[in-house]
């Protein structure tokens, strides 16, 4: 089949209609069109708001197209757990809904987006009846084409297509091979059709190539003019490009590292897109991010010949200098390096600790200079979490005469904390989890060195890690009241309904900690203006209808509760627990009681005679 919008399906232009009300607060009965292939549930009869969902800006050229499909596209447009649909989205950049009763795909977003869209889900729907036929002019600039030879083919693609998948996820790109202008295939070589940014396109080319290598060596040679040069200069910058570096087989390894660990810690840190292919290393970026994965490349090597000091430091964007005390220094680093290594996979940094030649090694003087490398914001969650790794091992260091700081600064900057001895390991969290959980639903840094707490972001994540944590604390001493939550982008409020309350919290908690944990929210009961407790979900993040994050997975899970317990309650109305035996023995520990609860009164009565007799 072609791969041509304009052959396939019938599709049509509308204009903008705000009049279609979206939100998850509308009559569902009134829709007529379903939205997914799953299973119909039952209403969960709680109420939500999530204020910001109707608030993303939308360009000059907005617009919706629909297209006519068939039972059969529909199943493949959606893929499984509506996974392909969301792909399609999130490659496009345009917001797709599938209405399965009409077998229509309603595509919204401005003109490029629509039609990249439309594009991609022509391509999904030919893979149905055969190979995918495109023209090399089917290009609106988010396009590469790779010659793969036949016998690597099945190796590229992977059991069931599964090394494909892994990455267009990995690098937000659509991929299939493809016949090009109709012709039969090449028996030698098939095309493998790359969509997406140029940046993902890139990282997904390259990784491809790698496997290619791997299982036919010497291939890169044949293309080498090919790759070298596409979308050369074709960024905002005019600068994109590629270098290149050869190693021989023992540098290889070393600048592959233990499961790829180096290499990723060098493309995190520097931006760049870095991948080996056979014994070529490529740097693909702007040429700075080119220049900055070269120098620490560089940097790595030159740690193998001695010590190394990189001079001007202080005159560069990309670095950041922790003086860490001698008697610190084999805490921070770990054994053979894991903790340092840790923190660099955490963050995506490079560090190392400086010495100019001739200074000594380790521990020889009061401290030493441990050199972080990487964008702002990775380097200073990095920091951070070295200065509370010295602080634990030495107190003091860094806290000593330290007061509490509010920034007026709206962009990326520090705000301080500073907490009351009982207050920090109620904020800390068992292993850390309260801690980690604040800082993800907050999306700023928070790191605890000592007894203050440091709060990095922008002006918007500070303020709102800061209101979490003092809701937090202020949950010790009672209910918290959030008189109104409508002029807040992060939060989703659900009322709950009265006897289903118990059950969604779960035992001092615990079923939210749960849900927390799985969608990377904070949520708790609180009071509004009227002194009515309803659950609010905060989260930067507000999620998608697939996203196992965000808000609204978060919402998901309370909806199911909600529905599983009027389930077991039934007709009945509920007494103290209808659930079947069954039942409860298979929910968690959380939900069990203890065993001094679970007595019956005749067994207590009976105990209590024994008592006597004695």
């Amino acid at each position: 089949p072609n791969f041509d919008p304009a052959a396939r399906g019938q599709t049509a232009a509308m204009p903008r209609d705000d009049s279609r009300d979206r939100s998850r607060s509308k009559d569902k009965k009134n829709d007529k069109r379903s939205r997914s292939r799953s299973k119909d549930k039952k209403e969960s009869r709680s109420r939500s708001r999530s204020p910001s969902r109707e608030r993303q800006k939308k360009p000059d050229d907005y617009g919706v197209d629909t297209m006519k499909i068939t039972d059969d596209d529909a199943a493949f447009i959606l893929g499984k757990g509506g996974k392909t649909k969301e792909k399609i989205s999130r490659v496009s950049e345009a917001e797709i809904e599938l209405f399965e009763r009409d077998l229509i795909l309603e595509i919204r977003g401005s003109k490029m987006q629509r039609r990249r869209a439309k594009k991609y889900a022509e391509g999904v729907m030919a893979q149905r009846t055969g190979p995918v036929s495109i023209t090399d002019d089917y290009d609106d600039g988010d396009l590469s084409m790779l010659m793969v030879p036949q016998e690597a083919v099945g190796f590229v693609t992977g059991r069931a297509g599964n090394f494909l998948r892994t990455i267009e996820e990995e690098w937000c790109t659509l991929m299939f091979f493809c016949e090009v202008g109709g012709g039969s295939r090449n028996k030698e070589y098939e095309k493998l059709a790359i969509f997406g940014s140029t940046r993902a396109r890139r990282g997904a080319e390259l990784k491809v190539l790698s496997a290619v290598e791997t299982k036919v060596p010497g291939y890169y040679e044949k293309i080498k003019d090919e790759v070298l040069n596409r979308d050369k200069g074709r960024d905002e910058s005019g600068t994109w490009g590629t270098d290149t570096m050869t190693f021989q087989d023992d540098e290889l390894s070393y600048a592959l590292g233990k499961q790829g660990g180096t290499r990723k810690k060098l493309e995190r840190s520097s931006g760049a897109i870095v991948q080996y292919v056979g014994h070529n290393a490529f740097f693909s970026g702007t040429r700075e991010q080119r220049k900055r994965a070269r120098e620490y490349m560089k940097w790595l090597f030159d740690q193998l010949e001695g010590p190394v000091y990189v001079e001007g430091w202080e005159d560069r964007d990309d670095c950041t200098v922790v003086d860490v005390p001698s008697d610190c220094i084999g805490y921070v680093t770990g054994a053979r390096r894991a903790a340092l290594g840790g923190i660099e996979t955490d963050w995506g940094v490079l560090m190392f600790f400086m010495n100019r030649k001739g200074e000594g090694g380790k521990g020889s003087g009061r401290s030493e200079q441990l050199i972080i490398c990487g964008p702002r914001r990775e380097r200073r969650g990095a920091e951070l979490k070295i200065m509370s790794s010295v602080e634990t091992k030495s107190p003091g260091t860094f806290t000593r005469g330290i007061r509490e700081k509010t920034s007026d600064e709206r962009g990326f900057d520090t705000d301080r904390l500073i907490f009351k001895d009982d207050e920090l390991s109620y904020a800390l969290g068992k292993e850390g989890s309260t801690r980690k959980k604040l800082e993800g639903a907050a999306g700023a840094i928070l790191q605890y060195v000592g007894h203050c707490a440091f709060i990095a972001g922008t002006g918007k994540e500070r303020k709102r890690c800061r209101e979490f944590v003092t809701w937090l604390l202020m949950q010790r001493r009672g209910a918290v009241t959030i008189r109104d939550i409508n002029s807040r982008e992060d939060a989703t409020e659900m009322h709950i309904p009265e006897n289903c309350k118990g059950w969604v919290t779960g035992n001092r908690g615990s079923e939210l900690r749960r849900m927390e944990q799985e969608t990377g929210t904070y949520m708790f009961m609180a009071l509004d203006e009227r002194g009515e407790e309803r659950l609010i979900i905060f989260c930067h993040d507000a999620g998608s209808k697939v996203s196992p994050r965000g808000r609204m997975a978060a919402e998901r899970l309370v909806n199911e509760m909600i529905q599983e317990k009027l389930r077991d309650d039934g007709p009945r109305g509920g007494g103290k627990d209808s659930r079947s035996p069954s039942r409860r023995r298979g929910r968690s520990e959380s939900r069990r009681r203890s065993p001094s609860r679970r007595r019956s009164p005749s067994r207590r009565k009976n105990s209590r005679s024994r008592s006597r007799r004695r």
